[in-house]
């Protein structure tokens, strides 16, 4: 009787800042037709290759620069913003001629708009996320640069099968008006559901216009709002099973018999994996499929479940 093999990749982030030895490592441990190798991300390399700066280097006409306080959307680019836009450019070649040859799907990670929108200053220095002209603006010119990031990843890997996935870790608290006032004194009102699942749907949808074969969702938060979620048209959501309550998985559980594929963060990071062990391969299992039984999910669609580390390494 033959084994089905696992389906694994990983999130985005990665240690240290070798671009060539985090690409040969990923392709060496994931080039197999189960698995989706995926363009890493290394934000120890410093501004600009962390999460909002990466995001910001796909943006259309939208240039930004970087001040103490972080990210800031500015009139003109310059050379925060050149530098950004050269690491991921950089970051994509030499993935590209590690990946020479490969055929099936592969994996690029961005920002999400609510996650930029949160994270991204205005030019008088409040969070983007206030002003619904700068929010609308922002998802229109991140769906149309992360539509050029496919057409250079299929046009650079021909045999690619692009697959995206859009990093909303703020999403959560961009929901409840839990970001915080630049003065840090107060909070910033909350977006309705509806405005955030349309932005989302829209940068999704260009994603796959330009010829991903997949998309996905990630959010390594608590209180990840999955209905919402599954309305955006994502075929896939990545999430932190460690930060999964059950109701949540009552709700990821329609998800998923809706056709929307789990990419289950099952194995721990950061400060859950200290303590010099890895969990056995039985744990990871587990972590999966316990919860999985418990809401009614059948053994078999399991076999589509993606296994991946809990969040960023």
């Amino acid at each position: 009787m033959t084994q089905a093999r696992v389906t694994a990749s990983g999130i985005g982030s990665w240690p240290g800042t070798d671009v060539l030895e985090s690409a040969r490592t990923v392709m060496g441990e994931l080039a197999h037709t189960d698995a989706v190798p995926h363009l890493v991300e290394l934000p120890g390399r410093g501004p600009g290759t962390d999460l909002v700066g990466r995001g910001a280097a796909l943006l259309v006409d939208m240039p930004v620069d970087l001040q103490p306080s972080g990210w800031r959307l500015v009139d003109h680019p310059g050379r925060d913003h050149s530098r950004a836009a050269s690491m991921l450019t950089h970051d994509l070649d030499v993935f590209a001629e590690t990946a020479e040859g490969w055929t099936g799907r592969l994996k690029v990670q961005a920002a999400g708009p609510w996650t930029l929108a949160a994270g991204l200053a205005l030019t008088r220095g409040e969070r983007s996320v206030v002003d619904r002209g700068a929010r609308r603006d922002l998802a229109d010119s991140l769906a149309e640069g992360l539509a050029r990031h496919v057409a250079d990843v299929r046009r650079l890997v021909p045999g690619a099968q692009v697959v995206v996935q859009l990093d909303e870790p703020s999403l959560p608290s961009v929901l409840a008006g839990g970001i915080p006032t630049t003065s840090g004194f107060g909070r910033l009102p909350a977006i309705e559901d509806p405005e955030a699942q349309e932005a989302l749907r829209r940068v999704l949808a260009a994603a796959t216009s330009a010829g991903a074969v997949e998309t996905l969702v990630h959010c390594c938060a608590p209180d990840v709002p999955l209905a919402l979620l599954r309305g955006t048209g994502t075929g896939g959501l990545a999430l932190d099973l460690s930060l999964i309550s059950q109701r949540a998985w009552e709700d990821l559980a329609a998800a998923v018999e809706a056709g929307v594929r789990l990419w289950a963060g099952a194995l721990p990071t950061g400060a859950a994996a200290t303590g010099g062990r890895l969990p056995a391969a039985t744990e990871v299992a587990n972590a999966v499929r316990g919860p999985w039984r418990r809401v009614g999910l059948p053994d078999a669609d399991l076999l589509a479940v993606v296994l991946t580390p809990a969040c960023g390494l």
